[in-house]
This record gives C-alpha cells, structure tokens and sequence, in this order.
C-alpha cells in the first residue's frame, strides 16, 4: 500500500494540470475541467447565479468566480468543510445536498427573489468501492439526486453540468436528462485523466417540466396528528405549571 502510494504521489507531481493547478494557485487541478466544458459549451455566463454540487475543496468554485464576475453569485455546498473565499460573493456551507433542510439553507443564500438559479454543477463522486458496477450504479444515482435538485432550484432555460462514471446506465441517464432539458451532450475535457472513466453530462436550457420520478431528496420527517396532538398537549401543561 506504501509503494502504491509513492508510485501514485509521483504520477500526480508530473500531471501538468496538478502542477498549473499549483502554479495558478487554484485549489484542484478539477479547476481546468470546468475551464474547458464552460469553454466549449458556454454553460455559465457572468452574472450568473451558480449552485456547486460537492463542492469541496473549491476549485470549481473559483473558476465559476472568475465567469461570474462581481455582479453574479456562487454558492457551494459538501459533506467537508470548505476554507473561505475571500470574495463576498461566493458562499460554501457544509452539509448534504440530498437533505431538504440543507437544499432550505441553500435557497435563503439565493440573492434574488424567486430564489432560482441559473446554474448547478456538480463534480461529486460517490466513496470508491473498488467494485466497478456498484460504483457505477451509484455515481448514476448520486447524478439523479443531483438532476432533481436541478428541477427545483433551476431558473427555466437554465443550464446543468454534473460528473459521472461512464457504464452501463449512462446512456439511460442521458435520456432521463432530456426530458428536462432541451439539449443534452456527454463530453470528457482535455484535464481529465485518460485513465479516468468519469464523463460529464451538459445539459442546457431547463424547460422547466416538474420532476416526475422517484424522489432522491431526504425529505424532513413530516408529524402525524396524533403527534401534533401530543406536542401541543405537553406544550399546554408547560404553561399552566407556570
């Protein structure tokens, strides 16, 4: 395992993006990626309001920045804790994007009325199991989490960008994400390794359809009656003892 990760270590200190990465002072050589696809498929514009999926440790954060410019605005969310940024703009909060109170928080960060965005990314991957089809069939629903937090906090003609482990089921998801969006594309930027099985999907211009499939979002435990009924009862007892 030690050699394994010497062998690796040195692999990475020659990868060129690692090394612009550092030169560039950028916080993950994931910054070129991002660089490349918005290049190709202009999916973030300045001024632009952006939510990053996974966040962490930044990079894509810092590359939507420099798109957005002053007058737009990037909001991050991962499980890790991301260091600051010094720009009044760009907001990172730690916690799970799958849960509703979290996609809540989210939403009362959205500096604009309706409470939409004009962009979600995502570069988020699943733990690595080792075991291909299970990391496959994971990384697919972590994406479907991720299209469905798109239908809810997407402006309509809206854009979308997330990564994937390419199998089996791509194709598939593929379809499902053209049923939202009026034009799809699969793409793998110069930046990533060629080793790699990850592939990103771009889709542009949310029509704005509801989502209609199975819920992927944690949703808050909702009280029954009778649980209301005994709060409230409790609550009555409090305030006659007083």
């Amino acid at each position: 395992m030690v050699k394994k990760n010497i062998k690796w270590i040195k692999k990475r200190k020659r990868d060129l993006y690692y090394k612009l990465a550092k030169k560039l002072n950028y916080r993950s050589r994931a910054s070129f990626k991002l660089m490349q696809l918005n290049e190709k498929f202009n999916i973030i514009k300045p001024g632009n309001v952006v939510l990053d999926l996974g966040c962490a440790p930044g990079g894509w954060m810092q590359v939507a920045r420099e798109i957005v410019g002053e007058e737009g605005f990037v909001i991050g969310i991962d499980l890790q804790k991301v260091k600051p940024f010094k720009y009044n703009n760009v907001i990172a909060i730690k916690g799970d994007f799958t849960l509703e109170e979290n996609l809540k928080k989210i939403k009362e960060l959205i500096p604009n009325e309706d409470k939409k965005v004009d962009v979600v990314i995502s570069d988020a991957s699943p733990n690595i199991s080792g075991y291909w089809d299970f990391d496959h069939a994971r990384s697919i629903d972590l994406c479907k989490t991720a299209l469905q937090i798109a239908t809810e906090m997407l402006k309509e003609r809206g854009n979308f960008l997330a990564k994937v482990f390419y199998g089996d089921m791509v194709n598939d998801y593929k379809k499902l994400v053209e049923k939202y969006f009026e034009r799809v594309y699969l793409s793998k930027p110069r930046a990533s390794r060629k080793e790699s099985s990850e592939i990103y999907i771009i889709a542009k211009r949310y029509t704005g359809r509801v989502w209609e499939e199975e819920d992927k979002i944690k949703r808050e435990k909702r009280e029954n009656d009778s649980e209301l009924l005994v709060k409230k009862i409790k609550n009555q007892r409090k305030s006659f003892k007083l």
